[in-house]
């Protein structure tokens, strides 16, 4: 799986809580006015400027007086307890701000509350929640018992059981979207067999078990097909869903992964989902493990797959051919459209030994579930 993290939800969780009083406090404190906020990376520092680029917009330059306060705190701070004062210097270009500013009639905005988030600092959380989220568990869930928090998915060939708590936190993909960035809170009620789930917290080497601290859950479409035509310019691919054999067009944006596997790979695993039992241990996990940096000890086949694919060469849209057979996990979308979030093609050998290794290979959610560079702006104000 590659883990696209940017992680503001862990960087920038803070600013969602924090700072409505943080900001009403600075408003009542120092302006009747009610200031408005503007979150973004820096652009520059000037002499009492500064400019931000927001998530969305064109850059915004803030006039930053003497009188403004300015604080820095930790990625993943709940409060200003912790934080601790800096002047206008101590911010530097990439950082992450939180700004309330005031309006100003004819001239630049002025802040009179700024709050920053070094961007070494939320590199340094992106790394430990990459990790994080690695060491858990991914698969397609088999049961949910949301009486007990009990979850099973299938992971490969394995099952294994999640435990949640009341601390759990469960975070939903759209029914649109691939992206990390755009999940909403949920909860264990919203997860039904057959999603894709990936599940983060505490588990022994080997174990089958896992208690969770954070789970995120999505219906993605599981796709084996042929492919019809190819439009490169539009950024998309026709294919025969080989299921019900009507078309489907699948769309490709900067999120999707496009991967081909080299035949004796196919045709390895393509031996494993024939004979699971037979290949288990000859086919995966181990050989994908010994492969694959920092998935020793993993049980999850699934996840092991995963990595094995994920290091296999990249593939373009003008690559494929009429005819070619690829397995697909795409979005819900409409029936006869949907947007990837993986594509492999070379499968031949893997969809004639077992027409529904679709859900098994992509079992682990490749770009879903706990990663995506998109994953910390969940929490972005």
């Amino acid at each position: 799986m590659r883990f696209r993290f940017t992680v503001l939800q862990a960087a920038l969780a803070g600013f969602a809580v924090l700072a409505p009083s943080a900001l009403a406090h600075s408003a009542q404190a120092q302006t009747p006015a009610t200031p408005t906020r503007v979150v973004g990376s820096v652009a520059a520092v000037g002499s009492g400027t500064l400019t931000v680029k927001p998530d969305k917009g064109a850059p915004i330059t803030i006039t930053v007086g003497d009188d403004a306060r300015i604080l820095e705190t930790q990625p993943g701070a709940k409060t200003l307890a912790g934080a601790t004062h800096i002047q206008l210097s101590g911010i530097s270009v990439g950082d992450r701000v939180l700004a309330a500013v005031n309006p100003s009639a004819g001239g630049a905005p002025a802040a009179t509350m700024i709050i920053c988030m070094k961007q070494s600092a939320i590199a340094q959380r992106r790394q430990a929640e990459e990790a994080a989220w690695r060491a858990g568990v991914g698969g397609l869930v088999k049961t949910v018992d949301p009486s007990t928090g009990t979850i099973s998915i299938a992971s490969g060939h394995t099952t294994i059981t999640i435990h949640t708590t009341p601390s759990t936190t469960f975070r939903r993909y759209s029914a649109d979207s691939i992206k990390f960035a755009d999940t909403t809170p949920s909860t264990i009620a919203a997860i039904h067999p057959g999603d894709q789930l990936r599940a983060r917290g505490q588990h022994a080497p080997g174990a089958t078990e896992l208690t969770a601290d954070a789970v995120v859950s999505g219906t993605f479409r599981n796709i084996s097909a042929t492919v019809l035509s190819i439009d490169p310019a539009a950024n998309t691919v026709t294919v025969r869903d080989l299921a019900n054999k009507k078309p489907v067009v699948i769309h490709v944006n900067a999120d999707s992964q496009l991967h081909k596997l080299p035949r004796p790979m196919a045709e390895r695993l393509a031996a494993y989902f024939k004979h699971p039992a037979k290949g288990k241990g000859k086919f995966m996990p181990r050989q994908a493990a010994a492969t694959t940096p920092g998935t020793s000890g993993n049980p999850n086949a699934g996840d092991n797959l995963t990595h094995m694919l994920a290091r296999t060469p990249t593939l373009q849209l003008s690559d494929l051919h009429k005819g070619d057979a690829v397995m697909i996990v795409a979005t819900q979308g409409t029936p006869g459209s949907a947007t990837a979030v993986a594509l492999v093609a070379g499968v031949e050998p893997i969809l004639t030994a077992s027409p529904s290794a679709t859900q098994s290979v992509f079992s682990a959610s490749w770009n879903v579930g706990g990663g995506g560079q998109e994953a910390a702006a969940a929490g972005t104000p």
